[in-house]
């Protein structure tokens, strides 16, 4: 399986360098999604577009997103996940990079839309590429480190991208993350071999939904995409109205929400890289079940345990930390319940039904605010995180267990068609 993209640079590629870049990836990645939010009032004001049409930008990028991670999975499979990375990187360097040239609100939402495209290329592609690369004993250490790439956008990306917007007009920063991304791309290229793995032997519409289909006819596959939509959608009913329902209680401003998701980020940071590091010795499956149940009981006691800003902060640093110590060995997990040259297909599959689940979950959280309070909507997010916990212990395997001497091996009972390495 060797070929000239397997071995360039492969001799002087080092793993740290492979995990610096792949969260240089992250950052610009979350840091551009997380800022529009921010942002929505400049843009209504400098491009004189009305409130009401704001949200759209969202939801475009939400589609395109969803839409191209299901396209762009079968593809990395057959291609390669370093060309996936190269043509997702390029493409989002040049959709941020046209944000400076918009001039109307049409303008803008084209672009959104194209970096909603290249979310959808990029998204699980290095989820997938440290499956392929670093061996199990590392995937839960690898993946930690880059996802406090986007923690790290919440933390520093988006406030500096917000107080240059503020003096410079809401396209700056866009640029600046595009400049930063164009970067990327002779990193990637230089020192980000193409692993050598078992590829998908052919590559065509069909062949992308049979392969689909019998991702979803496996029971650990389908249980798979339930948890992602329940994930996702228990997340967005928990954070949706969280803000509305401190600010209508404590009367807490925008700067104290502002601080509160910093120390979200802050708690996704500290908690991401041990959470992955502790699954590569214990297992995937218990950090992922303890911080399951850990956020049902943190969710449930919400609206009873804040009574200032303080233990607000306090709170939400801990719930970002379990959903770091919940999903790092979780995205590590998949990676290891399907063979290579069906890992793209799988964790694209994954987030892209998560999308869907956020929507739900967003569109859900609305109804029961209005209906039943957030006290009530919290409850339900419990249930979600409780009913979560049940599904991954019931129908997904352990891929990683401990052996005599302390290190990680693979799990016995395991399919027999999994990790592909």
């Amino acid at each position: 399986m060797n070929s000239p993209e397997t071995d360039v640079t492969q001799r002087t590629t080092s793993p740290y360098r492979i995990i610096i870049i792949l969260w240089l990836l992250a950052f610009v990645s979350g840091s551009q999604v997380l800022i529009v939010a921010p942002l929505l009032p400049q843009i209504s004001e400098q491009l004189a577009v009305s409130e009401s049409l704001l949200g759209t930008l969202i939801t475009a990028y939400a589609v395109f997103v969803g839409t191209f991670a299901l396209i762009a999975g079968p593809i990395s499979d057959q291609v390669g996940r370093r060309r996936i990375l190269l043509i997702g990187n390029a493409t989002m360097a040049t959709a941020l990079t046209l944000h400076w040239f918009t001039w109307n609100f049409a303008s803008l939402f084209v672009v959104r839309a194209l970096a909603g495209v290249a979310g959808g290329i990029l998204t699980g592609a290095s989820v997938a590429y440290v499956g392929d690369y670093f061996p199990r004993e590392k995937r839960g250490w690898a993946n930690g480190w880059i996802g406090t790439g986007v923690s790290a956008g919440q933390i520093a990306g988006i406030p500096i991208g917000t107080i240059v917007a503020e003096d410079f007009g809401f396209r700056l920063p866009f640029l600046a993350f595009g400049i930063l991304l164009a970067g990327t791309i002779v990193f990637l290229w230089r020192y980000v071999p193409q692993p050598d793995v078992q590829r998908a032997d052919s590559l065509s519409i069909r062949s992308a939904l049979n392969g689909y289909a019998t991702l979803l006819r496996r029971r650990e596959g389908l249980a798979a995409v339930a948890i992602f939509i329940i994930m996702f959608g228990g997340n967005s009913l928990y954070i949706t109205y969280l803000p509305t329902w401190l600010k209508t209680t404590l009367g807490v401003g925008g700067g104290a929400i502002a601080t509160m998701f910093f120390f979200g980020g802050l708690g996704t940071t500290l908690v991401g890289p041990p959470a992955g590091t502790l699954s590569d010795r214990l297992g995937r499956k218990r950090p992922i079940i303890v911080g399951t149940f850990g956020l049902a009981v943190l969710m449930f006691v919400t609206t009873y345990f804040i009574v200032n800003t303080w233990v607000a902060y306090g709170l939400f640093f801990a719930v970002m930390g379990l959903f770091a110590a919940r999903g790092t060995p979780f995205q590590t997990l998949l990676t290891e319940l399907v063979a290579s040259d069906k890992r793209g297909s799988f964790i694209n599959l994954t987030i892209g039904m998560g999308q869907i689940g956020s929507g739900l979950g967003g569109g859900l959280a609305g109804a029961a605010y209005a209906s039943v309070g957030y006290e009530g909507t919290t409850v339900i997010a419990a249930v979600a995180m409780v009913l979560i916990g049940i599904l991954v212990w019931i129908f997904l395997p352990e891929t990683v267990t401990q052996v005599n001497d302390g290190s990680p091996s693979v799990a016995s009972g395991r399919p027999s068609n999994t990790g592909g390495d």
